[in-house]
């Protein structure tokens, strides 16, 4: 398709992926109407760790089926499993199985590397060019460990990383605590990912859909869209639940976990679970939450403790539970205790903000990102899991790419949302 023919995109969708799609469209000359049913960046990209991590891989990894079905027995593990009877979950969770190789962690990462490289310097210059105000921090993070068991692991896992062009350094226990002083003896190392970097996610969604409105793109909160409209085999808009018809050349589905109600309708049937992220932020106080100076993942945890604005947020854990925003308070308050093992002065302070969202998960671990087969005009940008944020700008870029020069820039094809046809 060409823009000059069909000059109108609606994006569906107001999180980083959404707002980064309507941003690059705009960028390239498209008028781009942008639908959100609540308001921008409320979903998963409201509080997440705030990480931005190039270089890692699929969720899919050896050993995590395993680790899933021992969560079964274990609801403050941090891959948690709700036992219930549900058919769609049981088959998610097959095909996932398939996928957990080391292998196929390295086939991944022959197209997340390249993705990577990408984002981050697609971050830096959004963040200057835009003027964002979004405590973008460019001095990477730490992974931090207690057993020499994981540790390892971590090691073996930052040689993999290592190879795809991101490089890492490997941090004694004393030597960590030099640089972070609020760390506990019992940790022993860790790795240090000096490429990445950390972002208030909320401001940066936020600010990036005030530059997009700003030059031109329309953004539609509390606009619920319900179906792609369909005409001889192409998309021609949208319609919402009030029954409104948006007409466009091309559509975009970003909606997250929402995505699959309306890419089955077009012939394409996501192989999508939720799973519930949660954090808890907490103002520094002396001998009660550290003032960290960077950011540590804790890793037999699973939990991130990120410095933001003032406040420092414990985020983190994999919940299948279905879609819903029911808040498990063990589960929460685990985010906090856990970190009480790896920092000195964690005290019973009251959280300043406690939440939670839905990751959009695919069983194969990687993005549907392209176009939707059999209907001209739809794309797919969805199942981002733990990657939303970090691949957020390049996967804008990639979809602004596919509509308006007919094909993206990098090597894209082990995404296409034509593999679950």
């Amino acid at each position: 398709m060409t823009l000059e023919a069909e000059p109108r995109v609606v994006v569906i969708g107001g999180g980083v992926i959404g707002v980064s799609c309507a941003y690059f469209l705009m960028k390239r000359g498209a008028r781009v109407t942008l639908c959100e049913r609540k308001d921008i960046g409320q979903g998963a990209s409201f509080g997440n760790a705030g990480a931005i991590a190039p270089g890692h891989g699929p969720m899919n990894k050896p050993g995590r089926i395993k680790q899933a079905f021992k969560s079964l027995f274990d609801p403050l593990s941090p891959l948690y499993v709700a036992p219930r009877l549900d058919a769609a979950l049981a088959r998610w969770l097959f095909d996932f199985r398939r996928y957990c190789t080391a292998a196929y962690v390295e086939e991944c990462l022959e197209t997340l590397g390249p993705l990577g490289h990408t984002t981050i310097k697609l971050y830096d210059e959004l963040v200057e060019d835009e003027a964002l105000d979004c405590h973008y921090r460019r001095e990477g993070y730490y992974e931090v460990y207690r057993t020499e068991r994981a540790l390892a692991a971590a090691r073996h896992e930052a040689a993999i990383t290592e190879r795809h062009g991101f490089p890492t350094e490997t941090v004694s226990g004393d030597t960590l605590r030099e640089r972070e002083p609020a760390l506990r003896t019992s940790v022993l190392g860790g790795v240090h990912y000096p490429q990445a970097a950390t972002v208030n996610p909320n401001r940066f969604v936020q600010e990036l859909a005030d530059r997009s409105e700003r030059r031109g793109v329309e953004i539609r909160r509390n606009t619920d869209v319900r179906e792609v409209l369909v005409e001889k085999g192409r998309a021609r808009g949208v319609r919402t639940a009030d029954g409104e018809a948006i007409n466009a050349g091309a559509v975009v589905i970003a909606a997250g976990v929402h995505s699959n109600a309306l890419a089955r309708k077009l012939g394409l049937n996501l192989p999508l679970q939720a799973a519930k992220g949660y954090h808890r932020d907490r103002v520094p106080q002396t001998g009660q939450t550290p003032a960290l100076r960077q950011t540590c993942m804790l890793g037999e945890a699973s939990v991130f403790c990120t410095p933001m604005d003032g406040f420092v947020r414990f985020a983190g854990t994999l919940e299948f539970s279905g879609i819903n925003e029911q808040v498990r308070r063990p589960r929460l308050e685990q985010l906090t205790s856990a970190a009480g093992h790896y920092f000195e002065g964690m005290g019973p302070v009251e959280a300043v903000s406690e939440w939670c969202g839905l990751r959009p998960c695919l069983s194969d671990g990687l993005p549907a990102l392209g176009p939707v087969p059999g209907c001209a005009g739809a794309f797919v940008a969805t199942g981002h899991a733990m990657l939303g944020l970090t691949l957020g700008p390049v996967t804008g870029k990639l979809i602004a790419e596919y509509i308006v020069d007919g094909a993206p820039s990098l090597e894209v094809s082990a995404l296409l949302p034509a593999r679950f046809r």
